[in-house]
């Protein structure tokens, strides 16, 4: 049966199907109630508290993923597990906002049944002696390590809540870094055991950065129509923000997209490119995530003047997303772009002018540095492949 399960690798690419597109709802979802936590907590306590909670959900998300570059989602078991999942995954982010509240446990139950019941069921349908079984029992080894910190911290408050899920997290995301080294089950080989399908990996990566662009534009969208005046401030904020959104588009997908399938296929160790295709990820859409919230702080307050907090999320959102693509170009294309160094210098000369001004100016220079580092690299991108 197992065979029968797996993708076929002819080397054409597999892509994503419309099962893992259904799936990818909930995320959405997800991304925007972290979005709004952040945006009603944005303290340092706060700040922490949706980091966590954006790595847990990237992690559930993470795990799934390689599942289906493993397995075909098209085939009745696995579209089965995707859809409980997304059941599970509906009833966390529905938690989320209470997650540190009266709602953890229901967070951390929710939580752990999915990255545990996806190994389990895995592991059921593999049978005996197929050479995927050992990975996969490590992979479970870990998370159910993990998911005895998720429900510790559900019955726990406050900080040592956030300590527990952290070291939950941390479980989670070094433990591919180690091969998911067990006593007894020694660790899984990245070139033999992860074989991957490097097109649908990197296409999954990059729907996902879609689905985070998308939050920015909902939420610029949202906050404008609550607005009952429209002046001439806030609608400059809302082209800003518009503008903004697209250039962190275009400094991704015009120069690195197509390039990101490319680099997994050709590597001679695709299952540790593809693990760092997720850890950038996480740091990349994270990223667009405090972007979206510095959207609509702006739109809502346009002339409020910058506080310590504010400089933070508008300058520092940006700058994250510029230095996590310099660290994808540099893994995909071997080298970090000037754009991109000049671009994060740029928002470093930003940081003591911003106490000068208000939210409006700050956010439209920052947009500006986008645009520019997009255009610059594009250009140097199209040199690059004139005179290779």
């Amino acid at each position: 049966m197992a065979q029968t399960l797996l993708r076929s690798r002819d080397g054409h690419g597999a892509s994503v199907s419309f099962s893992e597109l259904l799936f990818d709802l909930i995320y959405v979802f997800a991304v925007t109630q972290l979005s709004h936590y952040l945006l009603h907590h944005l303290t340092l306590s706060g700040a922490l508290q949706t980091l966590v909670l954006w790595f847990a959900v990237w992690l559930a998300w993470q795990y799934t993923a390689w599942v289906t570059n493993w397995f075909d989602p098209d085939t009745r078991q696995i579209r089965l597990l995707l859809f409980a999942i997304m059941l599970l995954g509906l009833f966390a982010a529905a938690a989320l906002p209470e997650a540190f509240g009266e709602r953890g446990m229901v967070f951390a139950l929710s939580f752990a049944a999915i990255q545990v019941g996806r190994s389990l069921v895995i592991l059921r349908l593999l049978g005996q002696n197929h050479p995927l079984k050992k990975n996969f029992q490590r992979i479970l080894g870990w998370l159910c390590i993990s998911a005895v910190f998720w429900i510790l911290g559900g019955f726990a408050e406050g900080y040592a809540r956030l300590a527990l899920w952290a070291i939950a997290v941390l479980c989670e995301y070094i433990s591919p870094m180690l091969g998911f080294r067990l006593p007894g089950l020694g660790r899984s080989d990245s070139t033999v055991e992860w074989t991957i399908e490097g097109h649908h990996l990197a296409e999954r990566c990059q729907l996902f950065v879609i689905v985070a662009l998308g939050e920015t534009i909902l939420i610029t969208g949202a906050t404008l129509s609550e607005l009952e005046l429209w002046n001439t401030p806030v609608i400059v904020a809302a082209l800003v923000a518009f503008v903004g959104s697209l250039a962190m588009w275009w400094v991704y997908f015009d120069t690195s997209s197509k390039a990101g399938s490319h680099a997994i296929t050709q590597s001679q160790n695709p299952g540790k490119m593809g693990a760092w295709f997720h850890y950038i990820h996480v740091v990349l859409v994270g990223a667009i995530i405090v972007c979206a919230v510095a959207n609509e702080r702006v739109i809502a307050h346009p002339d409020e003047r910058m506080q310590p907090v504010t400089v933070a999320v508008l300058i520092l959102g940006p700058a994250i997303y510029i230095l996590a693509n310099a660290v994808y170009k540099r893994i995909i294309h071997g080298r970090f772009p000037l754009s991109h160094l000049v671009g994060l210098l740029a928002f470093v000369l930003l940081v003591p002018l911003a106490f000068r001004t208000d939210l409006l100016m700050v956010n439209g220079i920052t947009t500006v540095i986008l645009v520019v580092v997009g255009i610059w690299e594009s250009l140097s991108r199209n040199q690059i492949s004139a005179h290779p």
